[in-house]
């Protein structure tokens, strides 16, 4: 499955309304994530691909099962964000907490920030973008897992 088929699909699964696709096949996975967020892909793709054609066959009766398990997310929290200011990715990538396995990470929960600051990195292509703070404030919490993909415009961090 190319990138083109991909970006078809996630169009496909937003339009169709559902929260959630999964296709799975003996040397393919692709799990499309949709909510009220941005829209999260995570594949596995071996180097020769000739499942690709199963694969869409396999759409329309993956498409609609799991609309039905889409729990209802409580509106409690969505009211509590409110009150804060949302980091987003400013790029599609490799999140980072801090530059190496063995370095301390650039902020915590809790720790104070200002503009200019270093909150993570995001690998893009072998590059390391160091993300900077636009913000001032304090970081409330961290919404990404470290070594997580992230999609352009993603939070990242809740600022108080």
């Amino acid at each position: 499955m190319d990138i083109k088929q991909i970006q078809d699909l996630i169009r496909f699964v937003s339009k169709a309304g559902v929260n959630e696709v999964s296709i799975e096949q003996k040397d393919f996975k692709i799990t499309i994530k949709t909510s009220q967020a941005p829209t999260f892909v995570t594949a596995t793709i071996p180097a020769a691909q000739p499942a690709a054609e199963q694969a869409q066959a396999a759409l329309p009766a993956a498409a609609p099962a799991p609309a039905a398990a889409a729990p209802a997310a409580p509106a409690q929290p969505a009211a509590d964000m409110s009150k804060y200011t949302t980091i987003k990715s400013p790029m599609i990538g490799t999140f980072y907490r801090s530059a190496s396995p063995d370095k301390p990470l650039f902020v915590n929960v809790g720790d104070e920030i200002k503009p200019g600051d270093v909150l993570c990195i995001i690998e893009a292509m072998k590059l390391f973008n160091e993300i900077e703070s636009e913000v001032s404030g304090r970081i409330v919490k961290v919404l990404v897992d470290n070594a997580s993909p992230v999609e352009y415009d993603q939070p990242l961090f809740l600022v108080e």
